[in-house]
């Protein structure tokens, strides 16, 4: 008698575990289930599909999934990644590379889990798998086409800009009518604009496509810091605002791209002088561990809770009339963080609607095994 319940367990425990498997075999992503030290625990048939094998599970990941980084053309170590991984990550840069010499395109979701409470919970990984092929090459195709297009726009809208710029010098000199004078200064306003928009294109179509060179460099933070509040100070005078530097110490050298983290800094101060009225936009560098974070604060209209989310995303404007009405792509911070990501900087926002916002940028010390690996060009953001 005592086998009988038993052998109820061992039956609940296979229904169990068949229910499992038609849940996962009904999913169009791969399923790959880890133990904690990854190996394989279970599989579906997607997954077998990508992986072009039949039986994996006992086996590890690494063993398995072997990745090649889309861009740099290096290999990924999974397992490193997925030790080190604490909260849920995705990446959709790395590709799988076939013993007949194909390749796939691939988004892998990786997600720690912890099962129960207390030093005796299991955990382990799961790793969602996607073809993305067709998708990365729609992606190609369209960043091609960008990247044409902004380059062929580049000299008619240069020449416009200047044929409109010396029309509004003489009309002002001339003493023309106020009415010729402003709508000549309209139409240069729209046409920097434009410009603008241009070369955030034209920017975010070589990011996206990895063809952003890097040149490495070591320079000291509180100059990079004063030149900007010195470049940014016309325009803020204006305005009627103030713009300052309050280093609570020297925050001292830097390695990594000058380029990219003045980039960053400049687009963070114009989104602060365009959306601030009054008050002021403080500007901070302190030192950090093998790193130095940067800080632009502002007394501006500040940011919706609803909205913060979506900041960062391509083509985003708030809906807030005061937004609304001023000129802008929705480019700029989609940009930033794709130059934050090739410098491995960290970007934080903080901010309160009608109080101001604060975003911060923490930029670590690139080493000189990391020099090694980028592609040194003299390619620079336009």
């Amino acid at each position: 008698m005592s086998t009988l319940p038993k052998l109820a367990q061992s039956t609940a425990d296979e229904l169990d575990h068949n229910r499992l498997l038609a849940l996962i075999n009904s999913m169009s992503d791969g399923v790959l289930a880890l133990d904690d030290k990854a190996k394989i625990i279970l599989s579906n048939s997607v997954a077998l599909s990508l992986l072009d094998s039949n039986a994996i599970n006992g086996k590890q990941i690494g063993q398995v999934l072997t990745l090649v980084n889309n861009r740099a053309g290096e290999p990924i170590d999974l397992e490193d990644v997925i030790f080190n991984t604490e909260t849920p990550i995705a990446n959709r840069d790395w590709r799988i590379n076939y013993a007949d010499g194909s390749s796939l395109n691939l988004f892998i979701s990786i997600s720690p889990v912890h099962r129960g409470f207390g030093s005796d919970g299991q955990s382990g990984y799961v790793i969602l798998i996607r073809d993305i092929t067709r998708e990365k090459s729609i992606e190609e195709e369209r960043d091609e086409f960008i990247s044409v297009a902004s380059h062929e726009l580049r000299t008619p809208i240069a020449v416009a800009e200047g044929s409109i710029s010396n029309a509004l010098m003489m009309a002002q000199k001339q003493g023309t009518s106020s009415t010729i004078t402003e709508t000549l200064n309209t139409a240069h306003q729209q046409i920097v604009l434009l410009g603008n928009m241009i070369n955030d294109l034209s920017t975010l179509s070589r990011a996206e496509r990895g063809r952003l060179g890097m040149v490495v460099e070591n320079f000291n933070a509180d100059e990079l810091v004063l030149s900007l509040v010195h470049d940014n100070l016309p325009v803020a005078k204006t305005k009627g605002l103030e713009i300052i530097y309050k280093p609570v110490s020297p925050a001292g050298s830097l390695t990594t791209s000058r380029l990219y983290v003045r980039e960053i800094l400049q687009n963070f101060i114009t989104n602060s002088l365009k959306y601030t009225e009054k008050g002021q936009i403080t500007l901070r560098a302190n030192s950090k561990e093998d790193g130095i974070e940067f800080i632009v604060s502002d007394t501006g209209i500040g940011i919706a809770k609803s909205e913060q989310a979506k900041l960062f995303t391509k083509f985003f404007r708030s809906s807030d009339w005061r937004v609304k009405n001023v000129n802008g792509t929705g480019l700029g911070l989609y940009v930033t963080s794709k130059l934050a990501k090739l410098i491995n900087a960290r970007l934080n926002m903080d901010s309160e609607l009608n109080k101001g916002s604060t975003f911060s940028l923490y930029v670590p010390n690139i080493k000189q095994t990391q020099k090694q690996k980028q592609p040194i060009s003299a390619t620079q953001v336009a």
